[in-house]
């Protein structure tokens, strides 16, 4: 369990072909504290670390494996030396959750329409498959790239659901999200609330 709230940016330091894809990325983490085994959110996936350790210049790194099925359902080229990801640890118990719950789990792959100045801040638009709209909602919650945001606005009126959200100077310091271009794919998980609520008045419908 995550909160969306990004406590580092890593870096892929090297991608090994295997059965599966395993992904060492340098990290500004203690990694002695890093149990192998525990989860670590990569720009919103959630991954178990299998290694650890400290290369020679004394910076931390960790390894996770990345499955077939992980790679077809993320943005492409994410997983490739000297991608930044957003990263957080999962919480524990008595951790602030400064953001809103966030499972690690993938639901699509959105696409950058719109950036635009807001002040200081950033308006960015973006294209979500329409299976995700009725899960978006003005002033809801949404993780993009692994950050907890804020829905401001959605519009459905196109053949496919938009929707923007503003980002702070802070936010776009110290995650990723600052450097996104147009044209560009993040992931996007919905918020397990909605999801939930969408679920219970689907089966409410049927009686």
């Amino acid at each position: 369990m995550f909160t969306g709230i990004v406590s580092d940016v890593g870096t892929v330091a090297r991608v090994e072909a295997r059965g599966d894809t395993r992904v060492v990325v340098s990290t500004g983490y203690d990694t002695a504290g890093i149990d192998l085994g525990a989860s670590i959110a990569c720009s919103g996936v959630c991954l178990t670390v299998v290694d650890k350790g400290v290369d020679a210049g004394g910076a931390g790194w960790f390894a996770v494996d990345v499955s077939g099925e992980t790679i077809r359902r993320t943005a492409p080229g994410l997983w490739r030396q000297g991608r930044r990801l957003n990263l957080e640890r999962a919480m524990k118990l008595g951790d602030e959750l400064g953001g809103h719950i966030v499972t690690g789990h993938v639901d699509g792959v959105a696409e950058v329409v719109d950036i635009r100045a807001d002040g200081d801040s950033k308006r960015i638009a973006f294209r979500v498959p329409t299976d995700l709209a009725p899960f978006l909602a003005p002033k809801g919650s949404v993780t993009i790239d692994g950050v907890s945001l804020t829905v401001n606005e959605v519009d459905d009126a196109s053949d496919a659901s938009v929707f923007a959200i503003n980002l702070i100077p802070h936010t776009q310091a110290v995650t990723t999200l600052g450097d996104l271009t147009t044209g560009q794919a993040v992931h996007v998980e919905i918020d397990v609330l909605a999801r939930y609520l969408q679920r219970m008045e689907h089966y409410r419908g049927r009686q």
